[in-house]
């Protein structure tokens, strides 16, 4: 049994305040992390001894060590993606559904999203087996699925956007969200897309049907997404948001024009 002061614990600000039992139950994969901080201080190494053991397959802990030990600049980060392309490795596909897609530890939920991502060449492929991750109730697992697919959606950019433009009026916000996160112009820690930057219209129809949603979550993104867009093409965010305010007078749309022309609005003072 997990002691109910782990269980309803708030995260804690910083690594220091993080109490070592919730450090050594986010090692056993009992829990899931409750923010970034804890994100970041759990052991990825240990906890994985703890996810291979009880399926009788420490025989694999040498492979994924070093894979994160040749690392030149290794990060929380990094560490899932080399531990997820392992298992790519190591494993198909069933193993990685029935051992990783519903683990508890959020953290094993992002190692099963990296491998999955790495089984499939078709951006159709791709994004369906992407999808449960991208629903998952883990914001760290939902940060992660855009990682490990951005790049790869990118290449089949249109099909990407025609299959997207179907999952935003899906009723789960985690998959609206997805849609437009997935494919930001910029985005955080991903790459960039050219095409955006250039011709930010072929995005909207991943943002049309978002302009007034009811989640705080997906218009933060579709806001973030205008923004992305405004550095390289203002006028045309510009327009967007002026013919939006007309033809969509709602609070909803308000905050997402506010956060779409923040840079604009910066660069005018």
């Amino acid at each position: 049994m997990i002691p109910e002061h782990i269980v309803n614990r708030k995260g804690a600000r910083s690594l220091k305040d993080i109490d070592p039992a919730v450090v050594a139950f986010l090692n056993t994969g009992q829990v899931a992390t409750k923010n970034l901080m804890e994100w970041l201080a759990t052991d990825q190494l240990v906890l994985l001894k703890n996810v291979l053991i009880p399926i009788g397959k420490t025989a694999w802990y040498g492979s994924f060590e070093a894979a994160v030990n040749a690392q030149k600049k290794p990060t929380a980060n990094s560490n899932a993606k080399a531990i997820g392309e392992t298992f790519s490795q190591l494993a198909n596909a069933d193993f990685i559904k029935t051992h990783l897609a519903d683990h508890q530890s959020d953290l094993v939920r992002c190692w099963g999203c990296w491998a999955e991502s790495l089984f499939h060449d078709s951006a159709e492929d791709l994004l369906q087996a992407m999808k449960p991750y991208a629903a998952d109730d883990h914001f760290g697992v939902r940060e992660v699925v855009i990682f490990a697919s951005k790049e790869r959606l990118i290449l089949d950019l249109d099909v990407a956007i025609d299959i997207l433009s179907g999952w935003v009026s899906d009723s789960d916000e985690n998959v609206r969200r997805y849609a437009a996160e997935a494919l930001r112009p910029i985005g955080v820690w991903t790459k960039k897309i050219s095409v955006f930057q250039e011709n930010p219209e072929k995005g909207l129809p991943l943002l049309e049907p978002l302009k007034s949603d009811r989640a705080k979550y997906v218009r933060d993104s579709v806001g973030n997404w205008l923004n992305d867009a405004s550095k390289s093409q203002p006028d045309w965010v510009q327009l967007v948001c002026a013919r939006w305010e007309k033809e969509s007078p709602t609070k909803e749309t308000t905050y997402i024009l506010k956060k779409g022309l923040r840079t604009i609005e910066k660069n005018k003072k």
